[in-house]
């Protein structure tokens, strides 16, 4: 699938590669996928990242669906070419409270190769909240639920021999991305990392 790049249509389906009869979650599949290619980070653009959002939204919004998170952007660019940093700032849902959002990029390390990351992440991601999507092993998406409640991106790539995590935060009850940054660092580290297919849940004290 390839997201069309000649003029906006007024169909966002089409614009995501659907057809009829497309589901909330087919769109949301869509706009991972799409992702890969039209941000920055990977050889796209704003402009692309931000078609992509904006027709997945659209998209949502005619099936009557919810949109659990807030869109991915892409990485605002100083004068010179270089990342600005994202600390977090205030957006407002249509319709709904103020949310604020933040990106640390990368946020922590882990001492393991993406897949058993990823796995560990998982664990940790139960123990935190709930699972609301992931593409193994490279992101997960979830919801915190002990206050401040959040929901939280991991991104998770290759880094030598171990991986670096990148996290995004939204949350309208406060939650910061340090504290949810932290909270999973702490969970990470109460793991049992012993066993040679992979980390498991803390043992009992």
């Amino acid at each position: 699938m390839a997201f069309r790049r000649d003029r906006p249509s007024s169909d966002p389906f089409a614009e995501l590669g659907l057809g009829p009869g497309a589901t909330a979650d087919d769109v949301r599949r869509a706009r991972q996928r799409l992702a890969k290619r039209a941000h920055p980070d990977v050889g796209g653009s704003a402009a692309e990242m931000q078609r992509v959002n904006a027709a997945a939204d659209a998209a949502l919004r005619r099936l009557g669906a919810t949109v659990d998170a807030p869109p991915i952007e892409p990485d605002r660019r100083d004068a010179h070419g270089g990342r600005e940093h994202r600390g977090g700032g205030r957006e407002r849902r249509a319709g709904g409270e103020p949310h604020r959002v933040g990106r640390d990029h990368p946020s922590f390390t882990v001492e393991a190769l993406p897949a058993e990351a990823f796995e560990a992440l998982l664990i940790v991601a139960n123990v935190l909240g709930v699972v609301l999507d992931d593409d193994p092993p490279y992101r997960l998406d979830v919801h915190v639920a002990d206050p401040p409640a959040a929901w939280c991106r991991l991104e998770v790539v290759p880094d030598g021999g171990g991986s670096t995590v990148s996290l995004t935060v939204a949350s309208t009850e406060g939650a910061t991305v340090n504290g949810v940054r932290d909270r999973f660092v702490v969970e990470l580290n109460r793991l049992d990392w012993s066993h040679d297919d992979g980390p498991r849940p803390p043992l009992p004290s």
